[in-house]
């Protein structure tokens, strides 16, 4: 690509209203599920896949401005996170996030998965989707800091991990802190036939 193709699409994705924002980013992964070499789509189901299902976006489930606050729980700083195939990822708790969803108060840890990205938090969390409409290990978000130094939690912008799909990856689970008391429709859901997973 060019670097005046480049500018074009970059103006072109400033220009988005935010709910075509959402819409481009699903149908882009929907593509890349469905064709890229590296899709967690097995291979004898690329024919067939015809897109991830998803809640409807709900910007009511976005909280912009959102200051990292210190760990002040019971657990250690430095621990080890389990996975889906047994394993243990070495991870600690950066910090936690405070806001409300429908008019209840909520709390996260963010993570920072040891030898990953260390400027990108870890955001994975349960809620009472979880099991049901949505994958019982959780959901996940990825977050990078603001200019300002604040997040954003995007819930419409949360996805399963891989192993929803092929169980040979091998993806973090959540842990127990990160359940919140509340539906979080928004993100990734589970299509009907896989539901109670």
């Amino acid at each position: 690509m060019t670097d005046e193709h480049a500018h074009e699409h970059d103006h072109a994705a400033h220009s988005l209203t935010y709910l075509q924002a959402i819409e481009r980013n699903r149908a882009d992964k929907d593509a890349w599920f469905g064709s890229a070499a590296g899709s967690p789509i097995p291979d004898a189901e690329r024919g067939t896949f015809s897109g991830l299902p998803y809640f409807a976006v709900d910007e009511g489930l976005r909280f912009l401005g959102l200051a990292l606050e210190p760990y002040a729980g019971d657990e250690p700083s430095r621990f080890a996170i389990p996975t889906t195939d047994g394993q243990l990822r070495p991870a600690h708790r950066a910090g936690t996030f405070a806001f409300t969803a429908g008019g209840v108060a909520c709390r996260l840890t963010a993570y920072v998965l040891d030898g990953g990205h260390s400027h990108s938090l870890f955001l994975p969390f349960l809620d009472q989707t979880s099991g049901r409409e949505t994958y019982g290990a959780g959901r996940y978000l990825d977050l990078e800091a603001e200019p300002d130094g604040t997040y954003e939690i995007d819930f419409n912008l949360a996805y399963h991990p891989s192993c929803v799909y092929d169980p040979n990856y091998s993806c973090p689970l959540t842990p127990a802190e990160n359940r919140l008391p509340v539906r979080i429709e928004a993100g990734e859901r589970l299509s009907e036939h896989d539901t109670n997973r």
